[in-house]
């Protein structure tokens, strides 16, 4: 085995040392157990567990990122389908990758890396972009988009997080309702709309 090939193997084996465990439940020594070498062979890829964390968390956040910014450049897709797609995007991932979504939503700021936070960041930016023009045209004052798309983002990834732990619903029953939920919401919002005061 090439040192390339090795360094692969031990992050493939901390991979799934990591989902199971966690950051603070894993150690060197079950890594190197479970890879069938020695704790300095790892020391000498990674120099410390969180040095091979945060390269496993890194190839989760690409993946994740790739797929999700891929689906959201679609050319000539409009609000809705966008809006479908970045849903979807993030839902195959889930799919694909139980491990590495649940590395990335679990550990990643319990450790500092924040990495999830990043990925929606991103995300977030892009969902303002679609929904400035869509106020605008609707009257709706534009300085709650960021709100609108910290929501939007949060209520896709917060119930991915929850269909990973129930899986009854297929993919594409959740898009579906995560969409209409969204969508359809989206479009009865009612200028100067304003909640009641709380009794005292």
């Amino acid at each position: 085995m090439t040192s390339a090939e090795r360094r692969d193997q031990l992050a493939l084996v901390a991979r799934a040392c990591f989902a199971e465990k966690g950051f603070d439940g894993t150690s060197i020594e079950e890594i190197a157990h479970r890879a069938g070498v020695s704790k300095p062979v790892v020391y000498e890829h990674f120099v410390s567990k969180e040095g091979i964390y945060a390269v496993v968390v890194d190839r989760e956040v690409q993946a994740l990122l790739n797929g999700i910014r891929g689906a959201i450049k679609a050319p000539g897709a409009g609000s809705r389908r966008l809006l479908e797609l970045g849903t979807l995007a993030l839902l195959d991932y889930i799919e694909s990758c139980p491990e590495g979504f649940q590395i990335i939503m679990r550990d990643s700021s319990e450790t500092g890396g924040g990495s999830f936070a990043s990925i929606l960041n991103d995300v977030i930016v892009r969902v303002e972009g679609l929904l400035t023009p869509f106020f605008t045209s609707r009257n709706i004052d534009s300085k709650a988009v960021p709100l609108y798309a910290q929501a939007l983002t949060g209520l896709v990834a917060m119930t991915g997080q929850w269909w990973l732990d129930n899986p009854d619903l297929t993919k594409a029953e959740v898009a579906s309702h995560l969409v209409n939920l969204a969508w359809n919401g989206l479009h009865r919002l009612q200028t100067g709309f304003q909640v009641s005061p709380s009794p005292a």
